[in-house]
């Protein structure tokens, strides 16, 4: 089948690779425009087209992907199969019926749970135990189309957001290819999403990064594993935004229970801070201006103080 793959994020670098790999031709490669990052605000290209660029492939970068040009070169494409895996825009209908067979969408979650932009991230922070891929048909209600092909995997507890999208971008890649082959020998169902089970996965926000100590420390827990890379969870210490890159939840701790957030241990152990119910220790944490590093040498650098509360000045 001729196909037109639609992908900016690194999510979709793999199921890209499998596209060039089997035996359907890959006719073009739609992405993200170049955009301004880091300190320099150099152009930077999305990591879809940075694979596109190594494979030689043909590459189309609009602003607007639903505008009249953009709709006039992909119908001269005639493709059969849109594949669509984190794009970054959402296609208007006149976009959608373009393919000769159908777009197809690799959505990093079981649907109809977790619609949305985040939905990996969305899986970490809510302590799920398990998510997959679902490969559906693309229509204009975001993420609601019907059901081709699902596979389940499962969440470890050290997953954190970029590890479980490594697992599922290689899932995704994989099952897209069972899902290009019962779409070509039409021999496929299209399954409805049940509206009832619907749960959104809501783009991340910095907000969403904030500490509430006053939570249970497997809360935090998993916050702090589903909020990488951005925005990455904060606290303050003495009016200094503090991030929290590793912890381990310690359901127990000898003595009495002090005030949610209050550090109850800091030493060449490590830190050790108190939440609504459990205690959190902390592994590896960077504090505003200063460096990423582990809890041991951040005492070493730091005097802090047991007793003291984080986020009391946020």
């Amino acid at each position: 089948m001729k196909i037109i793959f639609f992908g900016s994020a690194h999510f979709g670098v793999l199921a890209l690779k499998a596209l060039i790999k089997s035996q359907h031709e890959l006719v073009c490669v739609v992405t993200q425009p170049d955009k301004q990052k880091g300190r320099h605000l150099q152009l930077a290209a999305t990591d879809v087209k940075n694979t596109a660029l190594s494979c030689g492939l043909n590459i189309f970068q609009p602003e607007n992907i639903n505008n009249i040009e953009s709709a006039n070169f992909l119908k001269k494409l005639d493709v059969d199969i849109f594949v669509i895996a984190a794009y970054g825009q959402i296609l208007s209908q006149e976009i959608l019926d373009i393919p000769k067979i159908m777009p197809v969408n690799i959505h990093a979650s079981l649907l109809p749970r977790y619609r949305g932009a985040a939905p990996i991230n969305w899986s970490i922070i809510n302590g799920d135990k398990k998510t997959g891929v679902t490969i559906m048909y693309v229509t204009r209600k975001m993420d609601s189309g019907p059901i081709i092909i699902q596979k389940e995997v499962k969440i470890e507890d050290k997953d954190t957001a970029i590890s479980l999208e490594e697992k599922l971008s290689l899932c995704g890649s994989g099952l897209l290819m069972e899902a290009l082959a019962i779409i070509d020998s039409r021999n496929y169902r299209l399954l409805d999403q049940d509206e009832e089970k619907v749960v959104y996965a809501p783009k991340m926000k910095k907000e969403i990064g904030l500490i509430d100590w006053d939570t249970p420390a497997v809360n935090i827990h998993n916050q702090i594993k589903g909020v990488v890379p951005w925005p990455g969870a904060f606290t303050s210490y003495r009016r200094k935004l503090l991030k929290i890159f590793q912890a381990e939840v310690l359901p127990i701790f000898p003595g009495q229970k002090p005030a949610a957030g209050q550090i109850i241990r800091a030493d060449k152990h490590g830190i050790i801070v108190a939440c609504s119910r459990g205690f959190l220790e902390i592994k590896e944490l960077q504090l505003e201006a200063g460096k990423r590093m582990s809890a041991q040498n951040f005492v070493i650098g730091h005097k802090l103080i047991v007793g003291e509360i984080l986020g009391k000045d946020k």
